[in-house]
């Protein structure tokens, strides 16, 4: 027994060493939110493509937010309404007209679902249709409860320009106030990183791709070559699909951090983050049992094996957990400090994992179960959508 402890403790002291040295350092969040270049002047035109579905609570902040930006005479905003009831196309409406700038806003309403489809994506593509009859130099992907800097768009523009990037992103700053989100909402973007390191992202020679679809701006050439939309259209993990499908024909993408453009999605219940998590958990895995039961020993080994050897008897194996568990720490602090949170925040990640992981679970149940999971009223990744996704008349 005690041989077995210290050969587990001694492979989490590893996994924790390589993911601190050698796993892109993903865990330099200040790195990843630093050296932009200035915010461009001369953006050329962009198209605003936001699909929005029940969004009346927070559409408003969104559309001030993109109709104040540094480059606004170049915006044009396309929300696509995706059957709101509350009233979400005439308080985007309303707000643009305040702002004097009504003929900056186009509201679609959406057409039915078809087949094969997501909801959100499918929002997204008829945007992208009236989106690029304006010819414009990019199109900015972004959500409905998005806040926006005012030189965010300018700063992602001046990225590709100085980068010859064809897709950028930011992750923007998630809603943090209550207990829930102070316990799993860091956590969700350490383990986000840990999974796409921006630094391998942005790096060409590399396969890792992903974006962060809160905010995801990109050149039209780029997104023709990769498919267009309907190349992606029943991903539920959207953004790193888009970011794959542009990486994979040859485009350069990046990834990183803005601690000024902000999600006002509030979390307010720890049942409303493991619905978040639950949501897509599984595809992250690729539906596979077999992948699932590894995550699974994998998070166990690296994230609860620390506190089990620390509170061993032994004092050879309690040093071993210790130490793993003050890496886990020094790991995890820089994105626990860019949240606003003291520094005792970090030791709780132990704790987050065993929620993800019991959310990981749920999220494979629901699919088992037919259900997936569900999102503003639709259910999503069901085994019957995967199954016609990957059916020859869809391919």
């Amino acid at each position: 027994m005690f041989t077995a402890a210290l050969i587990a403790g001694t492979v989490c002291l590893f996994v924790w060493m390589y993911l601190l040295l050698a796993n892109g350092e993903f865990w330099r969040v200040w790195k990843l939110g630093s050296d932009f270049p200035p915010a461009t002047a001369a953006t050329g035109k962009i198209a605003v493509v936001i699909p929005a579905r029940d969004e009346a609570s927070v559409i408003r902040e969104t559309v001030q937010s993109l109709l104040a930006q540094t480059c606004a005479d170049s915006i044009r905003v396309f929300i696509v309404d995706d059957h709101s009831s509350d009233g979400t196309a005439k308080v985007a409406y309303d707000t643009a007209r305040v702002c004097g700038r009504a003929e900056a806003l186009t509201v679609i309403a959406a057409e039915p679902l078809p087949p094969g489809w997501t909801g959100k994506l499918w929002a997204v593509q008829q945007g992208v249709e009236q989106a690029v009859r304006l010819d414009p130099a990019f199109l900015l992907l972004t959500d409905a409860d998005i806040y926006h800097a005012p030189d965010n768009i300018a700063r992602l523009v001046a990225i590709a320009e100085e980068g010859n990037y064809d897709l950028t992103s930011f992750m923007v700053k998630l809603h943090c106030r209550s207990m829930a989100e102070k316990l799993l909402i860091p956590a969700f973007v350490f383990f986000f990183f840990m999974l796409y390191p921006p630094l391998w992202i942005r790096n060409s020679k590399r396969e890792v791709a992903g974006a962060a679809g809160g905010c995801v701006l990109i050149r039209p050439g780029a997104l023709q070559r990769a498919g267009g939309i309907s190349a992606i259209r029943g991903q539920i993990i959207d953004d790193c699909a888009l970011a794959r499908a542009v990486k994979g024909t040859g485009g350069r993408v990046w990834l990183g951090v803005t601690p000024e453009t902000l999600s006002m999605r509030a979390y307010n219940s720890f049942a409303e983050v493991e619905r978040m998590i639950a949501r897509t958990a599984f595809s992250q895995l690729r539906h596979s049992t077999v992948v699932l039961a590894g995550a699974i020993v994998g998070m166990a080994i690296t994230y609860l094996l620390p506190f089990a050897l620390l509170a061993g008897r032994r004092p050879l194996l309690s040093a071993l957990g210790a130490l793993c568990w003050a890496l886990m720490a020094v790991a995890y602090l820089p994105t626990v400090r860019f949240y606003g949170l003291a520094a005792p925040w970090a030791l709780t990640l132990p704790l987050s994992a065993v929620f993800y992981m019991f959310a990981t679970i749920h999220s494979a149940t629901q699919y088992w179960s037919g259900h997936g999971g569900t999102w503003k009223g639709r259910a999503q990744d069901t085994t019957d959508a995967v199954e016609r996704l990957q059916s020859p008349g869809d391919r």
